[in-house]
């Protein structure tokens, strides 16, 4: 324990360290020592959802890569129109804690029958499926220019936004959370997908974050 946090549980995955540890009510996760996510706030990790399900015409099936504490999960599963809503997360390890420590705070929504979770690589999973989605909501790093790791570079480039535009319906929204501004990502969307903008987010400290979103070109 050290001052007001409390280590529930580190672990060593095939990625490094990750590290579940409780400040004061609310659940923090560490990743090789770099804070990834918290219980509170959230505010980004909904508007990552919300923004994009406002700008898709009529948003039936959602995609979230990064399940994270659950905000932008929870926040897809408020559209009562939303039929389906699939999870990748690539560490065992958090959807357990999904599970167990933070399902209370988060209404325990996991166990809406509209979810279905999996676990896998998202940029692996991506290559093999043959799925629609309306909206793809993605916060697996913390942004374009601050991976988690190496390997998910690959995501940002034309080929990984060539990946996720196959798996977009007519007229279907993606949607990338990142904790800095990034012109150059935004310049490279351009290339990939139609009507792409910029969203800050302010937080209550430091610097806004960022949602990048663009819509799938038609043919």
């Amino acid at each position: 324990m050290q001052g007001n946090t409390t280590i529930i549980e580190r672990c060593l995955t095939q990625r490094g360290e990750l590290q579940l540890q409780r400040r004061y009510q609310d659940y923090e996760i560490i990743s090789n020592g770099v804070f990834l996510m918290a219980t509170y706030n959230g505010n980004s990790e909904r508007q990552l959802v919300s923004i994009p399900l406002n700008l898709s015409p009529n948003p039936r099936k959602v995609l979230i890569a990064g399940l994270g504490v659950g905000f932008s999960l929870q926040e897809a599963l408020r559209e009562s129109h939303i039929d389906e809503v699939v999870v990748l997360e690539i560490e065992p390890k958090i959807i357990e804690w999904n599970y167990t420590y933070i399902s209370p705070l988060t209404g325990n929504d996991l166990m809406d029958t509209r979810i279905r979770i999996v676990q896998d690589d998202f940029l692996t999973w991506l290559d093999c499926i043959e799925e629609l989605f309306d909206v793809v909501c993605i916060d697996i790093d913390n942004g374009p220019e601050w991976t988690v790791t190496e390997s998910n570079c690959r995501l940002y480039t034309e080929a990984g936004l060539y990946s996720i535009s196959k798996v977009l319906s007519p007229f279907g929204i993606v949607a990338f959370w990142s904790a800095t501004q990034s012109i150059e990502f935004g310049n490279r969307l351009k290339q990939c997908f139609s009507n792409v903008k910029e969203y800050p987010v302010e937080c209550s400290r430091g610097e806004p974050d960022y949602i990048y979103v663009g819509q799938r070109r038609q043919l």
